[in-house]
């Protein structure tokens, strides 16, 4: 369990005009031919504060020397391969926001999926002079030792997508990203319009030792448990977040629980990979079987355009500008939030085409 304060969030758009912070558009993927897609359509917004907003965390109090991001070395740690459209969009948009803002040099690593390698990762931009740190954890235990390096040396870090088990405005300055538990409901409430409440579902897990796969699991199973007890919840697998991997264990599935009506994947990587299952045991995509996953790929709401998918709650990975829009407010003296929250579109039948574009 998270070791926080109370869960704060920030009144700020991270796009206030198209001709300031408008998101970044993203590297080719292994699998799309536009894994950005429209930045415009697909800008980050963060939630409006609640009552909960609190004090915050200031320069001051991180104990941070001020700092222009125009003279800066940044470094950003990304914890995953891209070879998946959510990374790929991820790293393009820090990379495109800090050219924009006039960060003096950018440096970039990627773990590969390993927790000894982001650490090292961290450590070495440290090393490198790194004076402000973003980093995308691969897990939200076991980043101590680099937070520590971090703090040893006064360099606040900024953490985005997912959250890590330690204290803000102390290991950390803030997190920046979704709601998951909401994304897990939002999900539920999908399933429960597609399927009428009704059948048997299976849930692709994400991978272990995150909160957006905890989490994600507790909205969903919680929401279908409250408004559906008619939706069976058959099986849980991992499918770590891979296309591959969904796709081997739906194969799995099918055949020791053919009654299958439905699956809720935890990424749109698993949900296209138990697509490919689904059809290949001669069933249909979207109509045998429902699909809803989260992030907002442009494959997956293709697929749902095709009707062959049934739902997508988006997961926004453009963090550049509102990573780099909070690190300026935060060395300006303003007061950082806790807990940035983003607002996450959903994709249906009714508005995919149009929607599209928005997709990364």
């Amino acid at each position: 369990m998270m070791i926080q304060r109370r869960s704060r969030t920030l009144a700020v758009a991270c796009v206030l005009a198209a001709t300031t912070l408008a998101a970044a558009g993203c590297a080719k993927s292994e699998t799309s031919n536009n894994a950005g897609g429209d930045s415009s359509q697909g800008a980050q917004e963060a939630k409006t504060p609640d009552s909960s907003s609190g004090a915050g965390c200031k320069l001051e109090t991180y104990g941070a020397p001020k700092l222009d991001l125009k003279d800066a070395v940044v470094g950003f740690s990304q914890s995953e391969k891209e070879a998946n459209p959510f990374r790929i969009a991820e790293t393009q948009s820090i990379k495109d926001e800090a050219k924009k803002v006039g960060v003096k040099k950018l440096l970039t690593t990627n773990a590969q999926s390993q927790l000894s390698k982001q650490i090292s990762d961290i450590q070495d931009m440290l090393s490198q002079g790194a004076q402000f740190l973003i980093v995308a954890p691969l897990n939200s235990d076991g980043l101590e030792p680099a937070l520590k390096a971090a703090a040893a040396k006064k360099v606040p870090v900024l953490t985005i997508d997912r959250k890590v088990n330690s204290t803000a405005c102390k290991d950390y300055v803030a997190f920046l990203g979704s709601d998951f538990v909401e994304q897990g409901k939002r999900a539920a409430d999908a399933m429960i319009k597609v399927t009428g409440g009704k059948g048997k579902v299976a849930i692709l897990l994400g991978a272990s030792g995150n909160n957006v796969t905890t989490d994600r699991t507790k909205g969903f199973v919680g929401q279908v448990k409250a408004e559906a007890p008619g939706l069976e919840i058959v099986a849980q697998q991992t499918g770590e977040f891979a296309r591959d991997k969904g796709q081997q264990v739906m194969e799995q599935l099918i055949q020791s629980k053919p009654d299958i009506t439905a699956v809720y994947a935890e990424n749109d990587e698993m949900g296209l990979g138990a697509l490919t299952a689904i059809k290949a045991a001669g069933k249909k995509p979207g109509k045998d079987v429902k699909i809803v996953s989260v992030d907002g790929t442009r494959n997956a709401v293709q697929a749902l355009v095709n009707g062959e998918y049934n739902a997508v709650i988006e997961s926004n990975p453009r963090f550049g500008p509102l990573a780099f829009a909070t690190a300026q407010k935060f060395y300006a003296g303003e007061a950082i939030p806790e807990n940035v929250i983003i607002t996450d579109r959903e994709y249906d039948e009714a508005n995919a085409k149009e929607s599209l574009g928005g997709a990364y």
